[in-house]
């Protein structure tokens, strides 16, 4: 087996540590991205829960309003208004809704693209 000369070693060990380096920068830039993967998975847990939790309080208002208005109610123009006044409020309500997973949609796109734009290129 013939033996390296001084300046071919070098030339070796030095393409070893230059691949030592690649390959640590790379596992780097995955623990970096798969960090951050985790944390966008985790928000939007945490995001979905509350959204839950405030639509379900949001519906029993406007279930109980609808309940106590059906109760005061002594006419059928009575129930009629009522009961354009309650679909308005839903109306409303959806709009809001519909509103709010649009910027939640558009806040995801941006932290995605934060996420990929974050990674070095190689």
């Amino acid at each position: 087996m013939p033996e390296f000369s001084e300046p071919g070693a070098a030339i070796v060990e030095q393409s070893v540590a230059d691949a030592t380096t690649r390959l640590a920068k790379a596992n780097k830039s995955a623990m970096d991205f798969m960090m951050g993967a985790q944390t966008v998975l985790l928000e939007e847990i945490v995001f979905a829960g509350n959204e839950m939790l405030e639509r379900s309080r949001t519906e029993m208002h406007l279930l109980s309003e609808f309940v106590s208005k059906m109760a005061g109610s002594h006419s059928v123009r009575d129930l009629k208004t009522m009961g354009e006044e309650c679909a308005q409020h839903q109306i409303d309500f959806l709009r809001r809704d519909s509103e709010r997973l649009v910027k939640h949609g558009e806040r995801m796109i941006e932290v995605t693209a934060n996420l990929f734009k974050n990674r070095p290129e190689t």
